[in-house]
């Protein structure tokens, strides 16, 4: 079975909270309250995700999270790039994977087309998106998908200091 973390899942669902309330800065205790999640986790996760450039942290009694960029420009592969690390469904997608196998492999090169094919799904997904219930099909390969209709878009970011 392939999946993602509970770390990389806690993660999803705090950036789609505060991608879906873009007013607003969070810090860990208030975000964590609000999506229900344990707070030690929200504080790591919240830390990641700025260090890798996700998120901003503001300091000051104004301070907390926010998200660095526009929902709409935040794929669901930095999310999980940010998280768990490069998209490699098979140790050998990677060239100093150190597989002995890898020179006489006849499976690899299809291995990296699955992988190419997951790392592009998540690439085609923003954290805009994942704000709102969808009825879309995403397909693997470039199988048409459905498409529902356009849902709302998350209120505007904020420009400059926060008003008092």
């Amino acid at each position: 079975m392939i999946r993602i973390t509970r770390q990389t899942d806690y993660g999803i669902v705090l950036l789609t909270h505060m991608a879906a309330h873009l007013a607003r800065r969070y810090n860990a205790p208030e975000v964590a309250g609000e999506v229900h999640l344990p707070l030690p986790m929200v504080s790591k996760i919240l830390k990641l995700l700025t260090r890798e450039g996700l998120l901003e942290s503001h300091r000051g009694t104004k301070g907390g999270y926010s998200l660095a960029r526009h929902p709409e420009e935040i794929s669901m592969a930095e999310i999980v790039a940010a998280l768990e690390g490069p998209v490699a469904i098979v140790e050998c997608i990677d060239e100093s994977s150190g597989c002995t196998y890898q020179p006489t492999c006849r499976v690899r090169t299809n291995w990296q087309r699955i992988n190419d094919a997951l790392r592009s799904a998540l690439a085609g997904i923003s954290l805009a998106e994942m704000t709102h219930p969808s009825d879309r099909l995403v397909t693997l390969g470039g199988r048409p998908a459905l498409h529902p209709p356009t849902p709302p878009q998350p209120e505007p970011m904020p420009q400059g200091p926060p008003q008092i």
